[in-house]
């Protein structure tokens, strides 16, 4: 079987407009999460994270007028230009694009959106994307809840493994909307303050926006130096409800057994877990159960949210390739905001950035609908990867 790496990366985001600017927020605590008083998405003040409307113009402008794109169709182009001029790959027909969202330009359904309706459909996104590159292969959409953008990963892996592809590209992104904000405070899910994964005070979740886009390849030269190979995935349905988890994580905790037996390890060997962690009641439950069934209650772990928000389908990819830094690094990153455990379980929460060396991590996620994915990376130690730079 072929290995499969994620190599060239990039986030565009309220913590910057390159990994790089991302993660050193994130080692020094800084949090992209404001309090936004803004009528047009939400009729009271409420915690996200926003990308800057003019910093997102601004770094447009290169590429023409931002008339002509929506607003998650520039943030894709933003990250997912970096990344193709990294990888110096020809856009063949070896060449795949998979986006991973879970609303696409839902936005453009807006009663003020001079874009018309049916660039709200994916596949117009899609072909967007394709068009705007020149990628021969048209673009794969994946919109799978909150699991699409590690899905992304796994998908393209498959298509490498099975001779489809040499390389995938994956552009993940969600904007906050008004039918976003709207949906989770109908559920009653939104946080007065900004989230707290896991904590026995959290209030719910925090919405934030951004694009990630990776590069997934079978090249072993040429990689990124934070590059991590992809040891196993795996997705798995508890079929429990539209909106909420199994109360004994039966879904996640399939997934992940099934991860660790593709990759052909035990739990011990897992040195990190960047899990999911919205910092509502019932999911924040629901992955102690899992982690806890899958003997990983042991194991260093942080939910990202408290930097990005849920950032809905991107949420996936960006915490795939900070978890990537995180290896390259030898840092775990602090799950922010969290204080005193809250639920029923035990797990062992990164209160602190700590030098650590580490070679194995977890990726976890969940979605509505109750699909479950996980993914097992382990870090590149081969030399010429070392020596390149990003």
């Amino acid at each position: 079987m072929r290995k499969v790496y994620v190599s060239y990366n990039s986030i565009v985001s309220a913590l910057g407009f390159d990994s790089k600017a991302v993660v050193e927020n994130i080692a020094n605590e800084v949090s992209g999460i404001r309090k936004i008083s803004d009528p047009k998405l939400f009729p009271t003040p409420f915690y996200a994270s926003l990308v800057a409307s003019e910093a997102i113009s601004e770094a447009f402008h290169q590429f023409g007028a931002t008339e002509a794109y929506t607003r998650l169709e520039q943030l894709l182009i933003l990250s997912l230009q970096h990344v193709i001029e990294a990888s110096k790959l020809p856009l063949n027909d070896r060449v795949g694009l998979i986006i991973s969202t879970t609303k696409g330009n839902i936005d453009v359904l807006e009663k003020d959106s001079p874009f018309p309706e049916k660039r709200a459909y994916l596949a117009a996104l899609g072909n967007v994307l394709k068009n705007f590159f020149g990628f021969q292969n048209d673009a794969i959409v994946l919109s799978n809840a909150c699991v699409s953008g590690v899905l992304a990963v796994a998908v393209a892996k498959r298509y490498i493994q099975q001779g489809t592809y040499d390389h995938v590209f994956i552009a993940s992104g969600d904007i906050v909307s008004q039918f976003i904000l709207s949906g989770f405070n109908s559920f009653q899910a939104m946080s007065s303050l900004p989230c707290k994964p896991y904590s026995n005070d959290r209030t719910g979740i925090t919405i934030g926006e951004l694009s990630a886009s990776a590069l997934v390849t079978s090249e072993e030269k040429n990689l990124a130096p934070e590059a991590v190979e992809i040891l196993g995935e795996a997705s798995c349905n508890d079929a429990n409800h539209i909106s909420g988890p199994s109360r004994t994580g039966e879904g996640l905790y399939r997934s992940i057994q099934s991860a660790m037996k593709e990759a052909a390890i035990e739990a011990s060997t897992i040195d990190y877990i960047s899990a999911h962690g919205t910092a509502t009641s019932f999911n924040d439950e629901m992955e102690a159960i899992a982690f806890n069934r899958a003997a990983l209650q042991n194991v260093p772990l942080n939910s990202l949210k408290g930097y990005f928000g849920h950032t809905l389908g991107a949420s996936g990819l960006v915490e795939t390739i900070v978890g990537m830094h995180s290896l390259h690094q030898n840092t775990l990153f602090t799950s922010l905001g969290f204080s005193e455990l809250g639920v029923s379980k035990p797990l062992t929460i990164i209160t602190e950035v700590a030098p650590k060396e580490v070679s194995v991590f977890l990726k976890t996620a969940s979605g509505f609908g109750g699909c479950n994915t996980a993914a097992i990376f382990q870090k590149c130690h081969n030399t010429e990867t070392n020596n390149q730079t990003n």
